[in-house]
C-alpha cells in the first residue's frame, strides 16, 4: 500500500482535517469564554475583604473545565467514527477516540482498515488541543497568582 496514494487516504483527510479545524475552533472559543468569565470574577473579588483561596479555586475549576472540553471534543470524533462506520458501537468509539486524542493508544479497539489514518489525525488534533490547554492554564496561573497574592495581603 502506497501511503501517498490519494485514493487510499483521501476520505480520512476529508473527514479528519475539518474535524481538527472544528475542534480547534470549539476549543479556542470555549477557552476565550472561560477566560472572560474568570476576568469578571477576579475583577469582582477586588471589593471583597475575605480571602478565599482564589488561586486553587480558579485553577481547579479551570482544570475541570478543560477536562470536560476535551471529553466533548473526543465525543465529536467518536460521533464521526460512528457516522462513517469505522467503529461498531458508541462505547468503543468514545474509548478509541479518547485513547487517540490523548495519544494513550492502549485500548484494544481498532478503526476499520480504510479509516486508520483518521486515528493518526485525531492524535495530531489531540497534541494541538493539549498544547492550547497547556498555554491556557499557564496564562491562567500567571493571571490568577498575582491577583490571589494581592487579595491575601489585604486580609
Amino acid at each position: 500500500m502506497n501511503p501517498f496514494d490519494y485514493m487510499q487516504w483521501g476520505a480520512d483527510w476529508a473527514w479528519g482535517v475539518p474535524l481538527i479545524a472544528l475542534n480547534v475552533v470549539i476549543h479556542v472559543f470555549c477557552l476565550a469564554l472561560f477566560t472572560a468569565k474568570i476576568e469578571n470574577v477576579l475583577d469582582g473579588l477586588k471589593s471583597h475583604r475575605h480571602f478565599v483561596p482564589v488561586f486553587a479555586l480558579v485553577v481547579g475549576i479551570a482544570v475541570i473545565f478543560v477536562t470536560g472540553l476535551h471529553i466533548v471534543e473526543g465525543a465529536v470524533w467518536a460521533a464521526a467514527y460512528r457516522i462513517i462506520g469505522a467503529i461498531a458501537d458508541n462505547k468503543s468509539a468514545m474509548l478509541y477516540s479518547l485513547s487517540a486524542l490523548t495519544t494513550y493508544g492502549h485500548a484494544n479497539i481498532f478503526l476499520d482498515s480504510k479509516w486508520q489514518m483518521m486515528g493518526a489525525l485525531e492524535a495530531l488534533n489531540g497534541m494541538l488541543l493539549f498544547g492550547l490547554t497547556t498555554a491556557f492554564l499557564f496564562a491562567m496561573i500567571q493571571r490568577v497568582w498575582p491577583a490571589a497574592n494581592r487579595y491575601s495581603r489585604r486580609r
